[in-house]
């Protein structure tokens, strides 16, 4: 009588095919991981600019309200907290306290504004300071 000998094969990858994988795993990761940080910051940049027209939008209405903007010395505080000196505010002007911008710093509220605006509302970006480019490139609203 014959003996057999039955090799079974286990199913599963080697470590060759593993190592393959993660190689194609990690060059995706690497062309597209940088297009999708670039089309993060370009989200924020036009979340920022959202928002500083909302608060446009509230500082239009506190100004019919009151015939006038808030001073700098007021900001943007004023747009949820009645000033102790103004008896025609009708307020808040805005459901929550004014945000920060998307880099989580407050916005520059400035009257009057630059180039004979009323006012200006400005975030300097990412990096915090004026000028810049790309994500740290100022963002104004007037």
């Amino acid at each position: 009588m014959k003996t057999q000998y039955f090799l079974h094969k286990k199913n599963g990858f080697t470590l060759l095919e593993l190592l393959v994988v993660l190689l194609i795993i990690a060059l995706l990761a690497g062309y597209v991981g940088p297009k999708l940080f670039g089309e993060v910051g370009k989200a924020k940049t036009k979340t920022a600019a959202s928002q500083m027209k909302s608060i446009a939008g509230a500082l239009d209405q506190y100004r019919l309200d009151t015939g006038r903007y808030p001073s700098t010395e007021l900001g943007l505080n004023s747009l949820t907290k009645k000033p102790a000196d103004e008896g025609k505010w009708s307020g808040p002007y805005l459901m929550k306290d004014v945000p920060n911008d998307p880099w989580d710093k407050p916005y520059i509220y400035t009257i009057p504004g630059e180039n004979g605006h009323d006012y200006e509302l400005k975030s300097y970006g990412l990096d915090g300071k004026p000028g810049g480019s790309g994500e740290d490139a100022d963002i104004s609203y007037w």
